[in-house]
């Protein structure tokens, strides 16, 4: 959970709306670096 740390700590939005955008931002964010770190399989054959 340490990128959680590089995006902030806690919202940085006041109204609630833009703080559930943000969060919905970092999500994408953290599943995007997810992604990137899951190999493509291939069938062999």
């Amino acid at each position: 959970m340490h990128c959680i740390k590089l995006l902030g700590q806690s919202p940085m939005a006041r109204d609630f709306d833009r703080q559930v955008a943000e969060i919905q931002v970092r999500i994408a964010v953290l599943n995007r670096y997810s992604a990137l770190g899951i190999p493509d399989t291939l069938a062999a054959g």
